[in-house]
């Protein structure tokens, strides 16, 4: 089993930064895809973004050129760096992780097998 621990969401202004961590624990996650998606109020939850065990990264239109995931295998982490931030982005993020993703991007909830219980993150304007 791997358990998933979220970190590092807040309010923050429009414009601002902010970096979620996700820290991985019960197994080593190395192999595995990880992706972050968020759920807005009142909405879906979406996917925010990905990368497999190699680094290839993969993002939403949304987040394309402002939010950055990377991972650290020895310290099985993985993060989500925020840039620019805006009012639309105010949602909980969640990390998870897939074991064997059949195909990149894995963008669908259905490819993950261990999910986090999320962060809250919350843009003012």
């Amino acid at each position: 089993q791997v358990q998933l621990v979220e970190s590092g969401g807040r309010l923050v202004q429009a414009g601002g930064s902010l970096r979620l961590s996700c820290a991985a624990s019960g197994r080593s996650v190395n192999g595995y895809a990880m992706g972050w998606f968020r759920r807005a109020p009142g909405k879906e939850r979406d996917f925010v973004a990905d990368i497999s065990w190699s680094h290839n990264t993969h993002y939403a239109d949304s987040v394309k050129g402002r939010f950055t995931i990377s991972r650290d295998n020895a310290k099985n982490m993985v993060y989500l760096q925020m840039n620019s931030l805006k009012p639309e982005d105010t949602a909980i993020y969640y990390c998870a992780a897939a074991v064997s993703p059949a195909m990149y991007p894995v963008n669908r909830e259905s490819e993950y097998d261990y999910w986090g219980q999320g962060t809250q993150v919350t843009v003012s304007s």
